[in-house]
């Protein structure tokens, strides 16, 4: 898998060296040749020099062979244009666009470009880290209001049925893990020692969430 990174800025460069990690070539273009210096002297993949702007630098950088693009520069505006010309006139399949302001990425996302905004996932994770503390939260829904927590079986469940932890609208066991298989259980499923347990809850719901579990 052929992955270009537009920006060499913090976030891009580890990003750089995360992925070549994973056996995927790698190319980051950065219009700053100190950028590259981020990278690291471990870092296999290519480094080009230019303006994620200039089609003839996109093309030396081997677009036109592409499967998945992030425009992480630090502009807004020029990583919008950045995954537009990637998506629409290089028809790279996969294209991601960084954009700090929350409003402008709600826009961009209506107008089809696919972003992400750090502003929003920092605010996010902070939310879950307050809301659902002594929990793993490993995903939040909505604006926070559902989350879904993953744990290990405590005690106090075990020999106990998915039912027991079961609230109707506010907490529900949606996978269990056992064995290194993961599966939908019924209200009848009985835990046992070694599962990993999956759980929506509702914001509102976390402490008796904590009763359940033994946490409080």
């Amino acid at each position: 898998m052929k992955i270009m990174i537009i920006g060499c800025g913090r976030l891009g460069a580890e990003l750089a060296k995360f992925l070549s990690q994973s056996n995927r070539t790698i190319t980051v273009l950065d219009n700053e040749p100190s950028a590259f210096e981020r990278l690291g002297p471990s870092f296999k993949g290519d480094t080009i020099f230019g303006d994620g702007l200039d089609r003839d630098v996109l093309i030396k950088g081997g677009i036109e062979r592409t499967d998945a693009l992030a425009a992480l520069t630090a502009s807004d505006d020029i990583n919008v244009v950045v995954a537009r010309l990637a998506s629409q006139i290089f028809k790279v399949p996969r294209v991601v666009a960084r954009v700090h302001d929350p409003h402008k990425a709600e826009i961009y996302r209506r107008l089809g470009v696919l972003t992400v905004s750090p502003v929003t996932l920092g605010t996010q994770r902070l939310a879950e880290l307050l809301t659902f503390s002594q929990l793993n939260v490993v995903h939040s829904l909505g604006s926070g209001e559902v989350g879904i927590v993953e744990l290990d079986a405590p005690q106090i469940l075990i020999g106990k049925t998915v039912n027991d932890l079961t609230l109707p609208g506010e907490i529900r066991v949606i996978a269990i893990t056992r064995g290194g298989k993961t599966h939908i259980p019924t209200l009848g499923t009985i835990f046992h020692k070694g599962d990993m347990i999956h759980i929506a809850v509702s914001s509102t719901s976390t402490d008796r969430l904590k009763t359940f579990l033994g946490l409080t």
